[in-house]
């Protein structure tokens, strides 16, 4: 499969499996599982043709495991906007985690934090490099230094997804620290 049907699978998937399952008759279950036949019915029937090679291939090699497959079905790793319990359990976070944004975003996150927005939690990485390449996205990347251990001896609970983001559900101003003069 060549690299832009993958990226074009890969979209379809994060599309239909994180924020809009009904747009092609699909129903995900409370914990976002969707069995594998129902959605390739799915597409096929909404003029997006795929194969369960071609989605084999795009789970297995997708370089932030956006996909989980257990069995006959698939769900997203993690970044819904609609209703689903990934059923986490809460984690001790490492000392530091990193988030990855752009310059424009940073006045507003001085002010009010990090903000979940439109999904169930806001998504932290566990190394800068990771950071950059979620930030990098956008523009621009700036990676910011969050102060995990202390958020998590604060009672902010943490979890982590099963292709290793961190979630939580904001980020205060004060646990964040911002690169270059202040």
């Amino acid at each position: 499969m060549d690299d832009r049907r993958t990226v074009k699978v890969s979209k379809y998937l994060a599309k239909h499996l994180r924020h809009q399952p009904e747009r092609i008759g699909l129903t995900l279950d409370d914990r976002g599982w969707v069995e594998i036949d129902t959605l390739l019915d799915a597409a096929a029937a909404h003029g997006f043709r795929l194969t369960r090679a071609e989605l084999d291939h795009v789970v297995a090699v997708n370089d932030k495991q956006r996909f989980a497959v257990e069995g006959t079905r698939i769900r997203a790793s993690q970044g819904h906007t609609v209703e689903v319990d990934l059923g986490l359990s809460p984690a001790t976070p490492p000392p530091y985690l990193y988030h990855g944004t752009v310059a424009r975003n940073l006045e507003a996150i001085r002010t009010e934090g990090l903000r979940a927005m439109n999904r169930h939690a806001v998504h932290l990485s566990p190394d800068r490099e990771t950071a950059t390449r979620v930030g990098a996205r956008r523009g621009r990347p700036v990676v910011l230094s969050v102060d995990a251990g202390a958020m998590h001896r604060d009672g902010h609970v943490f979890h982590v997804s099963d292709n290793g983001v961190w979630l939580t559900e904001a980020v205060p101003p004060r646990y964040l620290r911002f690169p270059g003069p202040h």
